[in-house]
């Protein structure tokens, strides 16, 4: 139980961090605030509202692993880097799939509640 208590305070620690320091964590959590009363309000069936609001979180889970590749790329070499760059863009990429991941499940969830599919 220990361990659990130990790794549950180093997530909390990095998720505190991750608010403080980058934007778009904290634009994502204002995302994850909103779809759980959206998701209701999109679909009445309880399964189609947990996956809209775990694609928000997938959407996180990218940001908070670009986040920490971002850190760690920057303590390798502070310097501009090419290869470090191309590191970083590969980060970046993994966010925009999700975002897109989600945008496409929300727009046909959406869609259909409105009628159109």
């Amino acid at each position: 139980m220990h361990e659990i208590v130990l790794a549950l305070r180093n997530s909390l620690r990095g998720l505190v961090f991750a608010v403080r320091s980058e934007r778009a964590v904290r634009q994502e959590l204002v995302l994850l605030l909103l779809a759980l009363p959206l998701a209701a309000v999109v679909t009445e069936k309880l399964w189609l509202r947990v996956g809209l609001v775990c694609t928000i979180l997938l959407v996180l889970t990218a940001e908070l692993l670009n986040t920490a590749l971002e850190k760690l790329a920057d303590h390798v070499t502070p310097e501009p880097h090419p290869r470090i760059g191309i590191v970083k863009d590969l980060g970046s990429a993994a966010v925009f799939c999700a975002l897109i991941l989600a945008a496409l499940v929300w727009g046909a969830a959406v869609a259909e509640r409105l009628g159109l599919l």
